[in-house]
């Protein structure tokens, strides 16, 4: 399937129009304001409970991993310069810039940080680099805020090699058991949990005496946490009910506010989900080595479908946010009001976490429209945000909107749709793009990411992630030509 591309539209009057020819209306400004004039320059204020955080803008740097750490979870030098980056954006509100793991056994690769006493100092460092550069560049960091992002991979954990899953799961799945080697052997027991949030909350500490100003309680993308909210077949205190599903994240929060009682607390979570996509085997065969276009694995044994979160039980192709709202509605009910709203899994539904036009090379090709993915996370934000006017909500997905980024994240801001704008990967390639936006300086069109896809395809093939098209940094690095080779044996366009 041939899709528009963005790049080739003719200016923000053919991309409103296209937009709507394709997924409906949606606010698209005609040019970013600059300043106070901006809505995204406005400033908020959002009273944690513990501390009121004052942000100075409507920009979020998004979490990733990097691939970039030490074997022992320290940061290493292209980790610095990333971070050095998010502090130049003008980005005023880090949401943890690095997903760390709690624990060894949690990492999703050889090179993830992990938070522990012997990386404490380096994850101190990541923080003061940040402000550092943001100090440099702009001044006055009071409504600077930066938190850190702490996670477990669970069944995608592989701590030990890049080629090796040592899965850690909640529960088992009819799909994902086999593309992990997942069985009974690999179940958290009930005992075993106390020690994962152990793990949060001693993180969580080392956070705030390093000067974070919140920790990220990550529920998103398949990893650990996600998978409990959708334990519905899991036995136990674990699983079951929403209560018991939702019952190590209020123990986590319980923990951390005994232990470090001056940090605030974020959730960012995958508030729907679809079943498990796969390339189509029939579009692979004979001498093409391109993904298939990608399409729903087989569930018919699997109805109703019990085995995720914000998933219809009825056609798992579709999602369900009945329990997503009980979700935001128990957050509120816990004093969290910092909330960063997120889809799918980059594992195994990536077009619903993640849409791009080009696939990674363990993916399968867009099965729709990429801009029908984007539309689908800003829509699913602006009705909660319509139910919990009170929350401050993150969006999502806007890494494809690419040349008009600007003009939808000012308008979706500006009707209220959502509080902050999050950006990942357009971070990599245009870290400075909030900045240029709020300067209103001219836009810089050949650092926007066009979605190749190779920040996701390096680290899938053990190297460290990174924009190679369009950074110079990493188009110089040997790993540069290791990934055109590995691209040249799948082609991926």
């Amino acid at each position: 399937m041939a899709f528009q591309k963005i790049g080739s539209l003719g200016g923000v009057d053919a991309f409103r129009n296209h937009l709507h020819d394709v997924v409906g209306d949606v606010p698209v400004d005609d040019t970013p304001l600059a300043g106070t004039d901006s809505p995204l320059a406005a400033t908020a204020e959002i009273d944690c409970g513990s501390r009121v955080l004052r942000v100075g803008n409507r920009w979020v740097v998004h979490p990733m991993e990097g691939w970039d750490g030490t074997a022992e979870g320290n940061p290493g030098e292209h980790t610095l310069r990333r971070w050095r980056n998010f502090g130049l954006s003008g980005a005023k509100l880090i949401w943890g810039g690095e997903a760390v793991a709690v624990r060894h056994d949690g990492r999703a690769n050889p090179n993830q940080l992990v938070s522990h006493d012997s990386t404490a100092a380096g994850l101190e460092r990541l923080r003061t680099t940040l402000v550092a550069a943001h100090q440099e560049r702009w001044g006055d960091d009071r409504d600077l805020v930066v938190g850190l992002q702490l996670t477990h991979s669970g069944r995608f954990a592989r701590p030990h090699r890049k080629d090796r899953a040592e899965p850690r799961i909640a529960f088992r799945h009819p799909i994902l058991d086999r593309r992990v080697g997942a069985d009974d052997s690999t179940l958290i027991t009930d005992a075993a949990v106390a020690d994962i949030i152990e793990g949060f909350v001693a993180a969580a500490v080392r956070a705030q005496e390093s000067g974070y100003d919140f920790v990220d309680i990550k529920h998103c993308h398949g990893y650990l946490l996600h998978e409990f909210l959708g334990a519905h077949t899991r036995p136990g205190s674990y699983g079951g009910s929403f209560e018991n599903r939702t019952r190590i994240l209020r123990e986590i929060i319980t923990g951390i506010r005994t232990d470090a009682p001056d940090l605030a607390i974020g959730v960012r979570v995958s508030i729907f989900d679809v079943v498990p996509f796969r390339p189509d085997p029939q579009q692979q065969t004979g001498a093409t080595r391109r993904p298939g276009t990608g399409i729903p694995e087989d569930f018919g044994d699997a109805l109703p479908y019990r085995w995720g979160f914000g998933v219809h039980r009825d056609d798992p192709t579709r999602f369900d946010l009945t329990e997503g709202v009980q979700f935001l509605e128990l957050l509120r009910s816990l004093g969290i009001r910092l909330v960063n709203i997120s889809g799918g899994s980059p594992y195994y539904n990536p077009h619903i976490q993640r849409p791009a036009l080009y696939p990674p090379s363990d993916g399968y090709r867009p099965p729709e429209d990429p801009l029908v993915g984007v539309f689908r996370q800003l829509r699913v934000v602006h009705e909660l945000k319509r139910r919990f006017p009170d929350l401050f909500l993150v969006g999502s997905a806007f890494s494809y909107l690419q040349d008009y980024l600007p003009h939808v994240a000012q308008g979706v801001v500006r009707d209220g749709w959502m509080d902050f704008v999050g950006l990942g990967r357009m971070i990599l390639s245009y870290w400075d793009l909030p900045g240029d936006c709020l300067e209103g300086r001219l836009l810089q069109k050949n650092r926007f990411c066009r979605t190749f896809s190779d920040c996701t395809t390096a680290p899938r093939n053990g190297l460290v992630s990174g924009c190679y098209p369009l950074d110079r940094h990493y188009a110089k690095l040997p790993e540069s030509a290791t990934l055109k080779e590995i691209k040249s044996r799948r082609k991926t366009t």
